[in-house]
């Protein structure tokens, strides 16, 4: 049996989040880095946006109780910018997103978000907006979100999505998953420790 962890398709409910060059900073604030493990963090996601919205009496998504449960995020150009904040996609993980849509990423993110398990795929401008429309007016509708064949089905509408294909390949085959590869082939990694005099001459 395998221990490694396969995407290949992500399926949920859609919550939208409008806003260019949305940072690192504003998905968990820097006070919460001083973290020794990333637990609880998903509870502090969007903290001071939230309350800043709050103020403004225009909740934030994060905030509304709609898009409770929710695995996809849409989001627009350049998100996760900034800091290279590790925190920033696993809070986002924890709180329940399992897959994120936008117009482009960070970079540093986009691996981040792929270390953990957390595909990022881009799409065009227009899908997007329609996207984000769609679960503003009905947060119970669903998405379908393929790598394998870099389509995301959402009603009847097949909108094209796309990442370096080195990253859907590792989702697919479950690369992106290092400690599992690992557990996979336990007896080689006992093996090869046995050998080296660092490790078993303790």
């Amino acid at each position: 049996m395998t221990a490694v962890v396969r995407i290949e398709r992500v399926e949920g409910r859609v919550i939208p989040l409008r806003g260019l060059d949305i940072d690192t900073d504003r998905i968990i604030p820097a006070r919460f880095l001083r973290v020794i493990t990333f637990e609880g963090l998903e509870r502090h996601v969007f903290e001071d946006d939230i309350a800043s919205r709050a103020q403004q009496g225009a909740p934030h998504p994060f905030a509304q109780e709609r898009f409770a449960g929710t695995r996809v995020l849409v989001v627009n150009r350049n998100f996760g910018c900034g800091s290279s904040r590790e925190h920033a996609p696993q809070a986002l993980q924890r709180w329940g997103i399992a897959a994120v849509v936008g117009e482009s990423f960070s970079e540093i993110f986009f691996g981040n978000s792929l270390a953990i398990g957390l595909p990022c795929v881009t799409a065009a401008p227009e899908d997007l907006e329609w996207l984000q429309a769609r679960a503003e007016q009905d947060p119970s509708s669903t998405v379908s979100l393929d790598l394998a064949t870099a389509t995301l089905q959402a009603g009847e509408r097949r909108i094209a999505v796309s990442a370096p294909a080195s990253a859907i390949e590792a989702f697919v085959t479950g690369a992106w998953d290092a400690t599992g590869l690992l557990l996979e082939d336990a007896a080689a990694v006992k093996a090869t420790a046995a050998r080296l005099p660092y490790v078993s001459g303790f």
